[in-house]
């Protein structure tokens, strides 16, 4: 067990608040919402959290206040009354966990599109653009400001209604802090000029909040302290409005954000992903804290219990986020609790949820396919009715999850492995010095492997013979897939596989042609080496934009890197073949857009990117072997039941494939496959 004095496990008296320990999930926004109100799948997320010992979890990112204010990202309703019924059943089921929950409440300002929900106008401080929504904002008048304070006040009133302990109002890239920034407020009227003039509004919101829900409701900001940005608002004078937020007795905390976000470079730099600093903010917050004398809470890339525990021990914060870490593993605080850190799923920083919700998805962890299924899903496996015994051939991310959760349900479950290693396609991932976090994924899935007592063989190119020895109920095939070239009209034999870069089996070349029409972090990667490495390199891509399997927050460092290298960037543009000539190769590239269009490029090596083929020969000799021929019920799959149908009253076992072992997909495909089998077997 833990120990008692352990600084992560004390309580927090937040106003009349108890809070049990310091772990909080800050607001943010996983878009499961329906029609804006956060109902089941929403209800279950959170509660999930709250199951697994968090003391606070806020919800929304944020909650907007105004019909003119239209989400941006699956944002909730506010302003509407429907939400009050939705929330409380959330708040109820948190409560009874032991957690609290407060949400984040806000008008997004020119952080959204007019384009949109009732397609009303976009307003802000001043008719400044925000690159990120592309949204032309006009300026709020008096009488816009005017129906948006009362809006806040009526939002905030319903919140309470639904038993929430509080809220917080954001000031981070919306419509509070953009009368703050310099940068976003032009305005010459009394919401402009000084910086008394700058923080009117605020006043004006946060007094008509308490004049609904009175003085002892919890009312907190997430504010902006230093846009970090030469024309927005300093650190002189985001600390001083954080002196005068303090000291008003108006607010009950401050959440502090340091940086701005109109733009995916600079978004990156407030919430940082794999390959950058851990904790980035934390100094500067403690700061806040230590010339405030205010409760101060903060997250940004606090992954790990250590840094969390020095968070709090060193009086940097009284609540520290881990709002990544919890998509990893919502059960962080009863694992500490237990003993058990070691446990924690990390969060490798892949940041494949903010990815998903910045391209119009919903939030999804890139290794625990429970998150946000927590309807159909399990966090923690239960025990089968029944002992079976499992063999899955391939140690990729497919096959050590598979096996994890066949161990965790108390099936007998041996893994075999072609090469000396498990990992498959993530160590070859890991293998970019930036990425190699992501080799966090397969040590996790081999230390519980460990602990569950699996059997893990290695150099085994598994035949027919060596799984039939084994005598299985189950075989899982979880063998991947092998890189493919794209269609070329000649030229096959002449391109390197980006694998082969990032596995260093091949160095590159002086002068490389890289063509990628996959999309996603393989080609990328591959890229990013290359240009590391010193050679002269383009990257040429047939889609509009390059990389869009990847959203905006892993584009960041790929383009930093490409654009510090002089990588040239071609779209739009396909690779037709590629021909030798003399020491060099000659690249013909064709568009689809005007089929008389051709281009050559004379260069030393042409690297592409085509996804995988499966390699499934040991599934194919295996099939008729098998009760189902490897056969699913996708109805019982995805809704509860059986999943294998019997074809065969002669078949020996159950035959199934997952992962790109079935075609190319992703490292999050992949795991889901692996869970949502097992448990089923």
């Amino acid at each position: 067990m833990a120990s008692h004095d352990d600084p992560l496990l004390q309580p927090y008296q937040l106003k009349h608040l108890r809070l049990k320990n310091r772990i909080m999930s800050t607001s943010h926004e996983p878009a499961y919402s329906e029609d804006g109100m956060p109902k089941e799948r929403y209800r279950l997320y959170h509660a999930e959290k709250a199951k697994g010992g968090m003391a606070l979890t806020m919800t929304a990112g944020s909650a907007v206040v105004s019909r003119e204010s239209p989400p941006a990202f699956g944002n909730l309703h506010a302003y509407k009354d429907e939400i009050v019924p939705w929330l409380r059943e959330l708040t109820d089921d948190c409560h009874e966990h032991g957690a609290a929950v407060m949400i984040q409440l806000t008008h997004l300002g020119r952080r959204t599109s007019w384009n949109k929900a009732d397609w009303l106008p976009v307003v802000s401080a001043s008719p400044v653009r925000e690159p990120a929504h592309r949204a032309f904002p006009k300026e709020a008048e008096e009488w816009d400001l005017e129906r948006i304070i009362a809006d806040y006040a009526s939002a905030a009133q319903r919140m309470q209604a639904a038993g929430l302990d509080g809220i917080e109002i954001e000031a981070y890239g919306h419509l509070m802090d953009g009368f703050w920034s310099p940068a976003t407020n032009r305005r010459e009227d009394e919401y402009g000029g000084s910086l008394d003039n700058r923080l009117r509004f605020t006043w004006a919101v946060i007094d008509a909040v308490r004049k609904l829900v009175g003085p002892e409701f919890i009312v907190g900001i997430r504010m902006v302290a230093d846009e970090d940005w030469e024309q927005g608002l300093s650190k002189e004078e985001g600390v001083e409005i954080a002196r005068r937020i303090a000291a008003s007795g108006k607010f009950d905390f401050l959440n502090i954000i340091r940086g701005h976000i109109d733009t995916d470079a600079a978004l990156n730099e407030v919430i940082p992903i794999q390959g950058m600093r851990s904790a980035p903010h934390l100094d500067f917050a403690g700061e806040i804290r230590q010339q405030t004398k205010f409760p101060t809470f903060h997250a940004a890339r606090i992954a790990d219990v250590a840094t969390a525990r020095h968070a709090v021990a060193e009086g940097k914060l009284d609540m520290v986020g881990m709002t990544r870490a919890h998509l990893a593993d919502p059960h962080i605080v009863r694992k500490i609790m237990a003993g058990e850190e070691h446990r924690i799923r990390p969060c490798v920083g892949a940041t494949y949820c903010l990815d998903r919700i910045y391209e119009g998805g919903e939030a999804l962890c890139i290794h625990n396919a429970a998150t946000g299924r927590e309807g159909s899903m399990p966090h923690v496996i239960s025990k089968a009715k029944a002992a079976r015994n499992i063999v899955v051939v391939g140690a990729g991310p497919a096959g050590l999850e598979a096996a994890r959760a066949a161990a965790e349900a108390g099936h007998k479950v041996s893994v075999l492995e072609a090469s000396d290693q498990a990992g498959g396609q993530v160590r070859l991932a890991a293998q970019n010095p930036r990425r190699k976090e992501m080799i966090g994924i397969v040590d996790w899935r081999l230390d519980e492997l460990e602990r569950l007592g699996v059997s893990m063989r290695y150099n085994v190119w598994a035949e027919a013979a060596d799984v039939l020895s084994l005598e299985p109920d189950v075989v899982v095939i979880a063998t991947g897939g092998l890189p493919q070239n794209p269609p070329l009209t000649a030229g096959d034999d002449l391109v390197t596989s980006s694998w082969d870069i990032l596995a260093g089996a091949i160095k590159p070349g002086e002068n490389v042609l890289l063509y990628d029409d996959n999309g996603g972090h393989q080609g990328m990667s591959a890229a990013e080496m290359i240009a590391q490495a010193g050679s002269k390199l383009e990257l040429v891509s047939p889609e509009r934009f390059f990389a869009p399997e990847m959203g905006g927050m892993n584009h960041v460092p790929y383009m930093r890197a490409f654009q510090q290298k002089g990588v040239r960037v071609t779209i739009n543009t396909r690779l037709v073949s590629v021909a030798r000539n003399g020491n060099q190769l000659v690249a013909t590239l064709g568009s689809d857009f005007a089929p008389e269009y051709r281009e050559e490029r004379r260069v030393d090596q042409v690297v592409v990117e085509h996804g995988t083929l499966p390699i499934d020969d040991l599934y194919r000799e295996l099939k008729p072997l098998s009760r189902n021929g490897g056969a699913v019920d996708y109805d019982h799959l995805v809704n509860g039941g059986a999943i294998f149908p019997l074809r065969s009253q002669e078949g020996q076992f159950d035959l199934l494939r997952i992962g790109d072992a079935v075609h190319a997909r992703n490292i999050h495909a992949a795991i889901y496959d692996g869970l949502r089998y097992a448990i089923r077997f």
